[in-house]
């Protein structure tokens, strides 16, 4: 009960925020900022290469939801809104710049996050009965080799997978962030984890 109480005044203090920003309060707009601005900022440095980078591409990402706002109408989760435009700037600057790095997953990490995040993959991947995903993620040649075949699927399928086993966002906060009907998320993480399974496989045959 006092979980739901502070997520419910959580709520309230956000659409409170959200309706004065609308009306051109930039003080309410300055706290909606520092409410997400590592989390996107992060979610940025796993997507592409780069911090400063990331750092550019997340504070155009406030710039241009501050200049949209009016449009939000709460049909997602402000978050969930906030992170589509984020997402989407990132894509087209990879685009113009080349394929994405998944070095920058690494980078970006801590040893333990990063353990984390390899034994989500490695789980879901390693088809083997005697593969121990734990072990496989704490060894770090291991963990490397799990990182450089994401790196090397289709870039759509990339994003799905680091949106979904590594962020942890569910598949309908990746459909709306990504603006793609649900099941199509669901058929390219399922490509995509395939697709990775015979990467590893090929490697640790």
């Amino acid at each position: 009960m006092k979980d739901s109480s502070a997520f419910q005044s959580k709520t309230l203090e956000e659409e409170l925020l959200i309706k004065q920003s609308q009306r051109g309060d930039l003080e309410a707009a300055g706290l909606l900022i520092v409410r997400y601005q590592d989390r996107l900022y992060n979610t940025i440095l796993k997507i592409c290469s780069n911090p400063d980078d990331a750092a550019e591409l997340a504070q155009e990402t406030f710039v241009k939801a501050l200049e949209k706002i009016t449009d939000f109408k709460g049909k997602s989760s402000f978050y969930t809104w906030l992170f589509r435009i984020g997402v989407n700037l990132t894509l087209n600057f990879c685009k113009r710049r080349g394929r994405l790095s998944m070095h920058s997953i690494d980078a970006s990490m801590g040893t333990e996050e990063t353990d984390r995040a390899s034994a989500r993959l490695a789980g879901y991947l390693m088809c083997r009965e005697k593969a121990d995903p734990a072990g496989l993620a704490q060894d770090k040649e291991a963990r490397e080799i799990v990182l450089k075949a994401l790196g090397r699927l289709e870039e759509e399928q990339r994003v799905v997978l680091v949106l979904r086993d590594i962020e942890g966002l569910s598949y309908q906060e990746i459909a709306e962030i990504l603006d793609i009907e649900l099941g199509t998320v669901k058929s390219r993480i399922s490509r995509a984890r395939a697709g990775l399974r015979d990467l590893l496989e090929a490697v640790l045959a």
